[in-house]
């Protein structure tokens, strides 16, 4: 893991009216790392996510993506990011090679590079008798991998998995990490979020979301030693026990 910043925020809010969904959050992601961005549903994630994809503009605050500002250099950002969703955005009418070939295209790499890529990811996944199958036709498992391999198929700098091993068993999610080590060990840095706290284990540091601000940023042995406790699952909820009493 490189110790060049490829992310920085720096009290980096967005404010839907009153309504702060990210608070001030400040953080640096390193090249090669695997850095996990965990809260429950409605800490902030997603919105803190779409600013750094350069999809959404922030209120205030400061950041940079693969060295791009997220005020006037989104265009950027996104051509030098991947992104997976847990609902993967392949074209299941079209097949295998063709949904490569496609993002290969909106990625805008030119005919050569594709066609030299396509063939080389097709034997990587062994699926060179499946090419012409339609992704529709692919089990859950399987189009995983594709996603995965598709949002990285450009050599992006930093690729963003929004929970992207949801609804898959736990042998399917083992090897789906295994693929995320392998791009991690090429230069590419993984930023995940997901709701698995197993998962969690499988970072570099970890940073969790509580009500729009980040209420823990460490690796996971340390975040485990600090509360005391044996599992991320305590600690997340010593975290959100926090919160709540002071809500109330």
């Amino acid at each position: 893991m490189d110790e060049e910043k490829v992310i920085t925020c720096k009290s980096l809010s967005k404010k839907f009216g009153d309504f702060y969904a990210v608070n001030e959050i400040t953080f640096d992601v390193n090249k090669g790392e695997i850095f996990g961005f965990l809260g429950a549903n409605g800490a902030g994630k997603t919105t803190a996510m779409r600013m750094l994809c350069g999809l959404s503009f922030p209120s205030s605050g400061e950041a940079t993506v693969a060295g791009f500002d997220v005020y006037k250099q989104q265009e950027f950002i996104k051509k030098n990011i991947g992104y997976m969703s847990q609902k993967f955005s392949l074209y299941e009418n079209l097949s295998i090679l063709e949904n490569i070939e496609f993002f290969g295209g909106v990625y805008g790499l030119d005919r050569k590079e594709i066609k030299e890529r396509s063939g080389l990811l097709i034997q990587t996944l062994g699926l060179e008798k499946e090419a012409k199958k339609m992704v529709g036709e692919l089990p859950l498992g399987w189009k995983q991998k594709l996603a995965f391999s598709v949002a990285i198929f450009h050599r992006p700098k930093i690729v963003f998995l929004d929970e992207p091993t949801g609804g898959v068993d736990p042998v399917t999610r083992r090897q789906f990490w295994d693929m995320i080590y392998e791009a991690a060990a090429t230069g590419i840095t993984i930023f995940v979020t997901t709701h698995y706290m197993d998962e969690a284990e499988y970072c570099n540091r970890i940073s969790i979301m509580v009500d729009g601000k980040v209420e823990a940023l460490d690796s996971p042995s340390n975040l485990k030693s600090k509360f005391s406790v044996h599992s991320m699952d305590d600690v997340f909820y010593q975290l959100a026990r926090g919160a709540s009493r002071s809500a109330d």
